[in-house]
């Protein structure tokens, strides 16, 4: 293998482990669940990423062929961290705030976790 492909793949799992270590450290540290909901989904999803990426590029310059198992596993990650997210955060939203709490939207319809029919206000205010 040429050498500056194994320092590409080297590069790209330094930097995978140190995006993988920030998110595990901050899901740790951060104090609120909302701010550590961001931990995991961005950094580590990164991480892991990159991990998958590296091993495309080892696969690529070892055997030639693309391997496929690694890209599609690296689009789903990255398809479905944002919608885990997502649900996670309207959970937390659903099950510890009220509807008060939160600002106005800035639409007829409220938040999602709330939703007002158009042209009701809300009575919890």
């Amino acid at each position: 293998m040429p050498f500056i492909a194994e320092l590409l793949i080297a590069i790209m799992l330094v930097i995978s482990g140190v995006f993988g270590f920030v998110g595990s450290y901050g899901l740790i540290k951060l104090k609120d669940p909302m701010q550590r909901l961001h931990a995991p989904t961005k950094a580590t999803t990164l991480g892991i990423g990159g991990v998958l990426i590296a091993s495309m590029m080892y696969f690529v310059v070892k055997t030639g062929q693309i391997s496929v198992h690694e890209l599609v596993i690296t689009l789903f990650l990255f398809l479905t961290a944002p919608i885990t997210a997502n649900f996670i955060a309207k959970a937390f939203m659903a099950r510890n705030l009220k509807a008060g709490d939160l600002p106005k939207s800035g639409t007829d319809y409220g938040w999602s976790v709330y939703s007002d029919p158009p042209g009701q206000e809300r009575s919890d205010s």
